[in-house]
């Protein structure tokens, strides 16, 4: 089977490794390059032969789909974004695929299997991989599932995630775990804070404990807090 050539589009960095890591997994997928804007991966179409676009939308300077509208060549596209308001004018430009963050590979082969010239075997697809976050610690990717993870913290540009059974520290900004984790498993609950909320043992007005470790809940985050963790 020939090579595909892929470019990925994407200013998350978090979001960004998940999907190398997607393609490392799949032999005749090749990932040619990680772009944080539409600039660059303009001058990327221009250098290198690209088969299809891993592209987000809510990027810098000029939107995913603004991007998109520009080429008069485009090669094919596969979406991967957190917002689901977009898959109609998405799909207006022929895109192959509109995946939703967090995005499992099952999710991720079965857009893949769409592309012009991609067949995979169909036992691939039966063995879906849990969700996940790749992240790096002392330059290893480390795997950590969703489900295992109880909280994160942020410790000025670090994050650490604890699980039940370990912490790992890594350096990104909260903010971009935020996007990237499920909201309808995930809360933010502090400027310092992202819960799991199947974790959550019992909860206050002011904090909220998980097995042995109570977490404050920020004054600007109570009413929301209390709503979302009221209806789980």
């Amino acid at each position: 089977m020939e090579k595909i050539n892929c470019l990925i589009v994407e200013d998350e960095p978090l979001a960004a490794e998940i999907l190398q890591d997607y393609i490392a997994q799949v032999p005749h997928l090749v990932c040619k390059g990680v772009c944080r804007d539409a600039i660059y991966a303009m001058r990327a179409l221009q250098d290198e032969q690209i088969d299809v676009l891993f592209l987000d939308i809510h990027l810098p300077k000029i939107k995913g789909l603004d991007f998109l509208l520009t080429l008069s060549h485009p090669p094919q596209v596969i979406i991967t974004t957190a917002y689901r308001d977009y898959a109609l004018d998405a799909f207006d430009l022929s895109v192959v695929d509109y995946l939703l963050k967090p995005i499992s590979f099952n999710r991720f082969l079965k857009a893949v299997n769409k592309l012009k010239g991609s067949t995979l075997a169909a036992n691939t697809e039966e063995q879906p991989e849990p969700a996940h976050l790749l992240i790096n610690i002392n330059k290893k990717k480390v795997k950590i599932l969703l489900s295992d993870i109880l909280f994160i913290e942020s410790k000025k540009e670090y994050v650490t995630i604890t699980t039940a059974q370990q912490s790992f520290t890594t350096k990104h900004a909260l903010t971009d775990m935020e996007q990237t984790l499920p909201a309808n498993k995930f809360l933010r609950v502090h400027r310092s804070f992202i819960v799991s909320k199947d974790k959550v043992t019992a909860f206050t007005a002011t904090t909220i404990e998980m097995t042995t470790t109570q977490i404050p809940i920020g004054r600007s985050y109570r009413e929301i807090t209390q709503q979302a963790l009221a209806r789980t």
